[in-house]
């Protein structure tokens, strides 16, 4: 220990320990804030991880999501491989990350594991047998042919370029030779998605998926069908084809809206989609899609020209389950009287994490957002467990009351000296508007209602993606045709079923009911839902031939 010098009378000596503690609070008060940024860093790393890997990832560690940046390529069972692992595989994990840190990440190592997935045995193989030339097929000691013993073979995914090619249609024409006044007997016409079209079932759905699914507007498509097969196919063409499409799935959609009503959870969003209309002179119109959904289950789009009260009250009228939002003031005083409104917590943690990247000296909005970090643990042991939603409700009851007790202290405490205008005030102000909302997902008999309402964001995905490419809607009649694609895609796509064959399967059938009212009874709607479609086609092929 330094000595003190000899001159400095007692007070001076106070006053220099007295410095140097105030120096060493400041050291640790900086490190206390330093250590939280990294933690809040280290959070928007894995959250950033997590969108790139997919859903499958959010069951891994933060060392397991290093591993797999390490890795030059990474596919979707690869992630699923590494979700699967036990918690002591996983510590291996960690123990792995720290051995390639200090060799470093470019000493060429890689993890024990495969790198390549192998490819579904459904997909068709076309194989092609490579022979040994002709030079090594003899013996090089003794002169005689050598005998095949076997193959070295491996696998490619590939592809077969698109074929466009020319449905011809032969109705056969059976007449009585000796009863000419009897007339002619003609086979049906088959059920079309588009009777009297020029286009085929199969390229309508085509050009459907492409634009909803992949995003690919009609104008390149046009294009694609020009240069690929010297077809001149108008952009008007194909957009009639679509809308056609999109208004006998307006039916199909009724069925799921009221499916989903009847039900006991919903979650509910809106976003904006442009429109042209008469309304918005020189420019585009901002319409809303408003979207309604179960998790893993129904998502229906409702097509409206504003975002006022009257879309989702006209909606969800006389619903009396459970609703979930965020804090738009629309979603209030809508439904029957026994309607329950939840919050979002993830629209909670954003405002404090937006308002903790405006001013990261502010400790507070990042205690806040690790705070709220301990809700979710909560709900990660729960999906982890595979709990019912019983057990999360009972989970959620013996973890959270207390949890939530210290999110709200913080939440007032940072409110009574944030200015109101602030980041860190609009934050505070969203939260503590909501909070009753916000605390009710826990006990009252909701163990089925999520945290947040992620999910229903999650849909909205594929309209953002849209709005970039097909940019618009060409009218307001348009709106909800569109709607329909969109909410029988989004379904299929939550249910694990084909878009493509079901769209293909079901098209047809409802064209053949529009037309023919006589068969409307033989073909009902509630059959022709995503759900009820992949159950009977499911049904059909356990049954032998």
């Amino acid at each position: 220990m330094e000595s003190a010098p000899k001159n400095l009378t007692p007070e001076q000596l106070f006053q220099k320990l007295e410095a140097a503690l105030s120096r060493n609070a400041l050291l640790e008060e900086r490190n206390l804030r330093l250590d939280q940024r990294n933690l809040l860093l280290e959070e928007k790393i894995r959250l950033l991880l997590i969108k790139k890997y997919g859903s499958g990832a959010e069951t891994l560690s933060a060392a397991q999501l290093t591993l797999l940046e390490l890795e030059p390529g990474v596919c979707a069972a690869e992630v699923a491989a590494e979700a699967a692992l036990s918690p002591e595989d996983k510590a291996l994990a960690q123990q792995l990350l720290a051995q390639q840190l200090l060799a470093g990440a470019s000493s060429g190592k890689k993890r024990n594991r495969p790198v390549r997935a192998p490819l579904p045995q459904n997909l068709a193989r076309k194989e092609r047998t490579i022979h040994v030339p002709a030079k090594d097929c003899v013996c090089s000691q003794c002169g005689e042919a050598k005998k095949l013993i076997g193959y070295e073979t491996s696998e490619r995914l590939a592809i077969q370029p698109v074929e466009f090619y020319v449905e011809v249609t032969r109705r056969e024409k059976l007449a009585c030779a000796r009863c000419e006044e009897m007339g002619v007997s003609t086979a049906p016409v088959p059920a079309t998605s588009i009777e009297k079209g020029i286009l085929a079932d199969s390229l309508v759905v085509e050009t459907i998926v492409k634009k909803y699914c992949d995003h690919t507007p009609l104008y390149r498509q046009s294009v694609g069908v020009r240069r690929d097969a010297k077809v001149e196919v108008s952009q008007s063409t194909l957009s009639s084809s679509v809308l056609k499409a999109g208004e006998l799935l307006l039916e199909v959609v009724g069925c799921m809206r009221a499916n989903l009503l009847a039900g006991a959870y919903i979650q509910a969003d809106e976003t904006t989609v442009p429109v042209q209309s008469k309304r918005a002179k020189g420019k585009h119109h901002q319409a809303y899609l408003w979207e309604y959904s179960r998790p893993g289950d129904l998502v229906v789009y409702d097509f409206q020209m504003g975002r006022a009260r009257e879309g989702p009250a006209d909606f969800l009228e006389g619903f009396e389950g459970r609703l979930q939002s965020d804090g738009y003031a629309a979603y209030g005083k809508i439904g029957g009287p026994g309607l329950l409104h939840f919050g979002c917590w993830a629209h909670v943690r954003r405002k404090f994490f937006e308002a903790s990247q405006q001013d990261p000296r502010d400790a507070r909005s990042v205690s806040v957002v690790v705070a709220i970090g301990k809700l979710y643990e909560v709900e990660r042991q729960a999906r982890e467990g595979q709990l019912t939603f019983g057990e999360r409700e009972a989970l959620r009851l013996r973890e959270c009351p207390a949890l939530l007790g210290v999110v709200k202290a913080l939440v007032l405490e940072s409110a009574a000296v944030a200015l109101p205008k602030s980041g860190l005030g609009k934050a505070c102000t969203y939260a503590l508007k909501q909070w009753e909302r916000l605390e009710s997902y826990v006990g009252g008999g909701h163990g089925m209602v999520e945290i947040d309402n992620n999910r229903a964001e999650n849909a909205m995905r594929p309209i953002a993606l849209g709005r970039k490419n097909w940019m618009q809607i060409g009218s307001e009649k348009a709106g909800p045709k569109i709607a329909a694609i969109l909410s029988v895609l989004e379904t299929c796509k939550r249910l694990g079923v084909n878009g493509r064959e079901y769209l293909l399967g079901v098209l047809p059938q409802l064209s053949y009911r529009a037309t023919r009212p006589e068969v409307q009874g033989l073909i009902p709607l509630e059959a022709l839902t995503p759900a009820a479609w992949q159950q009977a086609r499911a049904k059909a092929e356990e049954i032998p031939a």
